[in-house]
Order: C-alpha cells, then structure tokens, then sequence
C-alpha cells in the first residue's frame, strides 16, 4: 500500500468512526491556511558541491554520531543514503539524463500541512509558526502511522534504544530558530546552496533564478506546491525525477486524506486510554512477575552457588588438616628418630670412652703393688 491509500484509508475509516460516534468529522475537514510568514529553506542544487558539511553541522547541532565516512571520502556517493534515526540530512549525487551530475540534501521537508501531523492522532508532531514540524516523545505511543504516512520517508524510529524509543527526524534546528540563529546546515554551507528566509520570499527568489538562468534550471520549484507545499523548497536542474524526487504526490495536503480521522479523534480519545491503561496493567503485570522470578532465580543461583563453594571450602580446609596432621605425625616421627640415634651415638660413645679409660686403671694398681 502507497501512503496516498494509507491516507485515504485512514480517512475512510475516521469518517466511518465519526458518523457513528461524535459527528465531527465535517467539522475537521477542509485545509490548513498556513501561519502568516512561515519561514523556510531554499536549496539551490546548481550551487551543492557536495561537501557534506551540512551533515557535519546537522551533526554537531543534534548532538549525532559524527558522519560516516568522513567528508573527505568521496566514495560515499556511490551509494545513495536516506536519513535515520542517527542521521538527520544526507547528500546524495545523481546523474542527470544530460550526463551532468548534481548533489541533493535530503531532510525533512517541513510540510505547510504535515502528513505526520495528520496521521498522528495523540498530536505528537506540531506545525510551528517558523515553519518547522517538530515532535513531542512524551505524547507518543509508539504507533508509527507517521512513518508509513510521510510521502518524504523521513520519519525514522529509535530502534536501538529499547528503554524508550523514540520518533527522530530533522527540526529545521528549531530550537536555533527560536534563538534568532540559523538552522546548522544552512550556517555551514560554504557555497550559498542553502538559503533561509520568509517562504513567501523563497518562493520568489527560486522563480528569479529560473527565469534569469532557463537553461540552468527546471522550470520547477519542487515543494511550492507539493502535498499542499512545504517549508523546504527545491530549485536544480534536469527533471525532479532525476533526484530521486517523487512527481507523483500531488498538491492536495494530507490533511484533506485524513480530515475525517482526526474528526474522530474525540471518540477515539475517549477510548484510548482505557486499552492502553489495560494493556499497560497487564504489561507492567508481567514485568513484576518476570521481575520476581528473576529474583527468585537469582537468590536460588545465589544460594546453590554459595552451598557450593562452602562445601567446596570445607573440603579444602579438611583436606588441608588431615595434610596437616600428616605432615605434623611425619616430623615427630622423624625428630624422634633422631632423638634415638642421637641417644644411641652417645650410649655408644661413653661405652667406648669407658673401654679405653678401664687398662690403665689395671696398670696403675700392678704398679702399686710391686711398689710395696
């Protein structure tokens, strides 16, 4: 299913929803008029050189992974790259039917009536008066309708971060905006391929150049009109096509898809809460009881394991007794024969000092006796 039926879908069914519950649906249809002098950005294709430092800035200001590969690796562009989670805006070369090559930046194009905003039905995604859509992840509940329903594929989602997930994309560096600074990308570019200002005044300026330069441009400002226009516009040359720019969106927004969804919002608000506060209860339930029976696993695995190593140690410690003792009986029994073959050395010894001493006390009473 393309996202023109998914819309369409969508507000089939809202229109069935709201027919039978709140009767709003009429009152939700027509178009957005726009906020008075929305601001937004021109991209000059002519002028890209694919330099890459908008995605160093986008970078830097989003506090994102550097780029990779680096902006000196010029084999990037044999691949073509869209945006993600990690990634807000990415350059892309493309071959022109004439066999002129030019540089596109890809990002959120800031819709005047956002197809995010129109699927979304907890109004996580907001059209701002500067003319940037940004989001909200505390109102999101993780449904992604604005994924499939975003004619750009823009809309990434947070995949790898399981704690809490979220919707990522571009926002014209809003936060910047309301400083009274320039969006990074625009700041960054060295070759003037990226303009910000009014969108009224965009609109002119991109329409100057074609019309001073028809053979360097299409005769075309891609976002003036598409998907009810947008607050990033597009000028280069060759066929839109050629820049992987999608021909076949149309100009009605996609508010005019949706009108009768979010005319049922209400109803669909009402009841919300109660399946997710269900579905909540029970996932949370689930959570303690996995929660506890890891516990409990633990505390077995804990105590086996400390069974096992008192048993362990008091085998070691008997072990090392009786080695012990062994050692202890083996010593004494070693001291006492020496003590015995000590003791007979001198038993033996004196017996023979004695031998010795006993001829000459027999000479010595011969002698007397002759005397007398």
């Amino acid at each position: 299913m393309n996202r023109r039926s998914f819309l369409a879908l969508v507000g089939g069914l809202g229109v069935g929803l709201g027919a039978a519950g709140t009767g709003t649906a009429e009152a939700a249809g027509g178009t957005f008029p726009g906020h008075p002098d929305t601001r937004g950005v021109l991209h000059d294709a002519t002028l890209c050189i694919g330099c890459r430092r908008c995605e160093q800035a986008c970078a830097e200001v989003n506090d994102l992974p550097d780029p990779k590969p680096g902006l000196e690796d010029r084999a990037v562009f044999e691949t073509k790259r869209r945006t993600s989670a990690d990634v807000f805006t990415v350059v892309n070369r493309y071959d022109l039917p004439d066999g002129k090559q030019v540089y596109r930046k890809t990002q959120c194009m800031h819709c005047a009536e956002p197809a995010c905003a129109s699927a979304c039905f907890v109004k996580a995604f907001t059209k701002n008066p500067d003319g940037s859509v940004t989001y909200d992840p505390s109102l999101c509940v993780g449904c992604r309708y604005c994924m499939v329903a975003c004619p750009f594929n823009i809309p990434a989602y947070d995949y790898h971060n399981a704690l809490n997930p979220t919707v990522r994309k571009c926002t014209m560096c809003h936060p910047r905006l309301e400083e009274g600074k320039l969006p990074g990308c625009v700041e960054a570019c060295p070759t003037g391929a990226l303009i910000f200002g009014k969108r009224k005044d965009l609109i002119r300026v991109a329409w100057e150049r074609i019309n001073a330069h028809p053979e360097r441009y299409e005769s075309h400002v891609y976002g003036e009109h598409e998907m009810g226009g947008t607050s990033w516009m597009i000028i280069s040359a060759g066929p839109q096509k050629a820049l992987d720019l999608a021909d076949d969106l149309g100009t009605k927004p996609a508010a005019d898809y949706t009108a009768g969804a979010l005319g049922a919002v209400p109803m669909v608000v009402g009841i919300w809460p109660v399946l997710l506060g269900g579905a909540y209860a029970i996932t949370k339930r689930k959570e303690q009881i996995a929660a506890e029976e890891q516990a409990a696993a633990v505390a077995e695995a804990v105590r086996t394991t400390q069974e096992a190593a008192d048993a362990k140690l008091k085998a070691s410690l008997e072990k090392a007794a009786r080695e012990q003792e062994k050692a202890v009986a083996s010593e004494v029994k070693k001291a006492v024969a020496e003590a015995e073959e000590a003791l007979k050395a001198k038993l033996e010894a004196e017996a023979a000092a004695k031998a010795d001493d006993a001829p000459a006390d027999k000479a010595d009473t011969t002698k007397t006796g002759e005397e007398a």
